[in-house]
């Protein structure tokens, strides 16, 4: 399949990379590029979660404005193939997602998985790579990485109660500051490492962050308190002033090298572990 060359993989809000904090947002849309259509799905299945994570462009995007930092958005759906996944891993492109079959993911030849790897995946990691590096040279020292993602509140037959989790790997620097501050918030309930566990190798706080040793944390939301714009804007200002805080700690911009829980981290040859 030919990629359509006015698809773009990823989308760059740029703001004073001096600041030293970088926003991700790997499921922000829903949007396909042309040629893959919704990959023989109903269109109203493209609204759901197993497209994307609902809300968080647009959380993505406040918290941006109200701290004036950059942030990159994934263009593309997570069905086409997912960025927040290793290369290797067996969910990188799935065949099926809570229920749903995905008609244009399956069968699947190795063609045509090397060709949205090449012209998708690869991309916005690259892109991503490109934004850490551009800020950390600005700021002149390791940037502050927060991942942003929201979840639905039922899956697989199971209520999730938490409005906020925060997830990481052994890296805790971020992570046990921000469950503090937002336990602080009699009004929701903060999951630590909930949903979902957030040492995942290759995924792309594992790749951009952890082998390089930046802070970072990802900040999962859920899906029914973002639906709308006041959500997204409400939640937005109830994370910015937390984020603003934890940035301006200075052992936040030191490089660390804790390793992973899911085996040893090796970059530029060397081993790191725990």
């Amino acid at each position: 399949m030919t990629r359509s060359a006015v698809f773009p993989a990823f989308e760059l809000i740029d703001g004073d990379r001096t600041r030293s904090l970088v926003l991700v947002t790997d499921h922000a849309t829903s949007r396909m590029p042309e040629e893959y259509g919704t990959l023989g799905l109903p269109a109203k299945e493209m609204e759901r979660h197993i497209a994307y994570d609902i809300g968080t462009e647009r959380v993505t995007r406040h918290i941006a404005a109200e701290l004036g930092v950059p942030a990159i958005l994934c263009s593309f759906s997570r069905l086409l193939i997912d960025p927040n996944r290793g290369a290797d891993d067996p969910t990188l492109i799935r065949q099926i997602y809570d229920g749903t079959i995905i008609p244009g993911n399956y069968p699947m030849g190795d063609d045509e998985r090397d060709l949205r790897l090449r012209n998708f995946y690869d991309l916005y990691h690259d892109a991503v790579a490109s934004l850490i590096a551009s800020t950390a040279h600005a700021s002149g020292k390791p940037p502050l990485i927060i991942s942003i993602h929201s979840f639905t509140p039922h899956m697989q037959g199971r209520e999730r109660p938490w409005h906020v989790g925060v997830l990481w790997d052994r890296d805790d620097r971020v992570s046990r500051q921000l469950i503090t501050m937002l336990a602080e918030q009699e009004d929701i309930l903060v999951g630590d490492n909930e949903p979902y566990d957030g040492a995942l190798r290759g995924d792309t706080m594992y790749r951009h962050a952890i082998v390089n040793g930046f802070a970072h944390a990802l900040i999962e939301i859920r899906q029914d308190l973002i639906r709308d714009e006041d959500g997204q804007r409400s939640w937005a200002q109830r994370l910015a002033p937390l984020l603003d805080a934890i940035n301006r700690q200075d052992d936040i911009h030191e490089a660390h090298y804790y390793g992973s829980r899911t085996g040893p981290v090796i970059k530029g040859g060397k081993q790191w572990t725990n």
